[in-house]
């Protein structure tokens, strides 16, 4: 257990009592009827260039990357930064195709993706499966934002006793706290408060980073004792030989299959959708990359802390939940920052999860409410009904992924977490494709998609849910390959295959609800 750095707690409180107000606030900015589905849900499609940025930043790299990235480097080396080039990949994707997507979205009210696709190809069915996916996949995600908090607030020493179960047990009562903050804000607010509390955050953030890789390698005697402590086989990738591509092909795999992923997760397309028009996306996919840099200063944290010595620390626990390689940032920080700068680091880190969590949890109420409520169970419903059952499922959203944090060990809600981008990049070809062509046909994408989340499923519970990597065997090669992608390359196969078959069989015209022009 740690003791309680009374200095550092009175910080974290302080900061976060701050964002709470702002949260609350945020239903007064750019006021407009919350009870509008596109008014709470996407802040009427009105944030600019510098919010859509923050947004954005504060939505994609969130509190779970500034812990889980440097764990990695910690624990196994270079793998770890597979996360630094897919974040440079993304934005020339952003930059080309998802303009795209805001134009026919506003043109013809489009909420969701899985809206999109509806209009697009004329078949629920598929919109379904797109919205379920996206629900899915995006759930352990927003659990993995409260491990993040969860393993600061451990850090600060707020460990209570483990005797007087509420929920599980007492330690876990700082985490009730956050989440019922975090639920009442969004629940008054929508996404108006991420918005702006992604400000907050990013301020945070960016001084914490600064802070840390000028004043760590100082006190550790510069960037080349900070190498020269590490393993030098972790350093580097290990060769590729004639029988085998090893490490080189799961790392290219990796970055290109979670380039392809990031904006399709639902809390991406929600941040993009929000903005005010084309042009801003085009900016932001400009501007984003400055992300990318600091998260390559973020992933140097892990391998500072095996030059700090915090490997050789005791194993640290909230309760009797305990984090392993995820608490090598706060060990850390812990170890080389005075009391009040661990405060407004953890905070940083927190609130980092408090504005994820906020728009994932946004998003999949967005889906749940126009796809499968608003589809299925009550077309008739009003405008106010629908902004209201979204708010409802909000609020459920983030209790079933609280449940995933306290009811479940950590490493299976990572584990659970590894199959989100597997299976939210089956949603490509109805997605990506279906921006430029009307011409697949839907029961065919219907069926690539079911190939592709059994095939991604089946891979990675052949691994025991603990890799994403599948090694393929191709004509007397071993190819280790991310199993989105091989997934993916088999759902394709399927959807264009079928599309041609059932084309040549059937002859059924596209039914397209929209028009080129939407998309200009």
């Amino acid at each position: 257990m740690i003791a309680l750095n009374s200095i550092a707690v009175a910080i974290f409180i302080a900061l976060f009592l701050f964002v709470t107000v702002i949260g609350f606030f945020a239903a007064r900015w750019r006021r407009g009827d919350l009870n509008l589905l596109s008014e709470w849900g996407l802040g009427g499609r009105r944030f600019g260039t510098l919010v859509t940025w923050f947004l954005l930043g504060g939505d994609l790299y969130t509190a779970y990357t500034f812990i889980a990235v440097p764990a990695v480097l910690f624990g196994a080396g270079a793998t770890g930064f597979f996360a630094v080039p897919y974040t440079i990949l993304v934005y020339p994707l952003l930059f080309v195709v998802y303009p795209r997507l805001w134009a026919v979205a506003k043109a013809k009210g489009y909420v969701t993706a899985a809206d999109f696709v509806r209009g697009r190809f004329g078949n629920g069915t598929l919109a379904l499966a797109v919205a379920l996916t996206g629900i899915v996949a995006t759930m352990p995600y927003i659990a993995l934002q409260l491990v993040g908090m969860e393993v600061v607030i451990a850090g600060l020493g707020i460990n209570m006793s483990p005797s007087l179960p509420v929920l599980g047990t007492v330690h876990d009562f700082p985490l009730l706290i956050a989440f019922l903050v975090l639920a009442l804000y969004t629940y008054s607010s929508g996404l108006r408060a991420p918005a702006l509390i992604a400000v907050v955050k990013d301020f945070l953030l960016y001084a914490t980073v600064i802070a840390a890789i000028i004043i760590i390698p100082a006190e550790l005697g510069g960037f080349g004792k900070i190498f020269a402590a590490a393993d030098p086989k972790t350093l580097i990738l290990a060769p590729a030989t004639a029988a085998n591509l090893g490490p080189q092909s799961a790392y290219a795999t990796l970055a290109l299959g979670s380039t392809l992923a990031l904006f399709l997760y639902p809390h991406a397309v929600t941040g993009l959708l929000s903005s005010s028009s084309r042009h801003v996306i085009k900016r932001n996919a400009v501007a984003l990359p400055a992300y990318s840099f600091a998260l390559g200063l973020i992933a140097l944290l892990g391998t500072m802390a095996v030059a700090s010595g915090v490997k050789a620390m005791p194993q640290y626990a909230a309760g009797f939940k305990t984090f392993g390689n995820q608490f090598a940032v706060p060990a850390l920080f812990l170890q080389m920052f005075p009391a009040w700068f661990v405060g407004i680091a953890f905070a940083a880190i927190a609130i980092g999860a408090l504005v994820p969590a906020a728009i994932m949890s946004i998003a999949c109420a967005n889906l749940f409410t126009r796809n499968i409520y608003r589809e299925y169970l009550a077309p008739d419903c009003s405008p106010a009904r629908e902004a209201q059952v979204a708010k409802i499922v909000s609020l459920v959203v983030k209790l079933g992924a609280l449940f995933f944090v306290l009811e479940l060990p950590t490493a299976y809600a990572i584990q659970f977490q590894l199959l989100g981008g597997i299976l939210i990049i089956q949603t490509a070809p109805a997605v990506l494709l279906g921006l430029y062509t009307s011409k697949l046909n839907p029961w065919a994408l219907l069926l690539g998609w079911l190939a592709g989340m059994a095939s991604g499923t089946w891979m990675v519970f052949e691994n025991a849910f603990k890799i994403s990597i599948y090694p393929l065997h191709i004509l007397g090669v071993v190819v280790p390959c991310y199993a989105a992608v091989s997934s993916l390359l088999l759902n394709l196969a399927v959807s264009l295959v079928f599309s041609w078959l059932f084309d040549a069989v059937l002859r059924t015209p596209p039914s397209d609800a929209t028009e080129e022009a939407d998309y200009a």
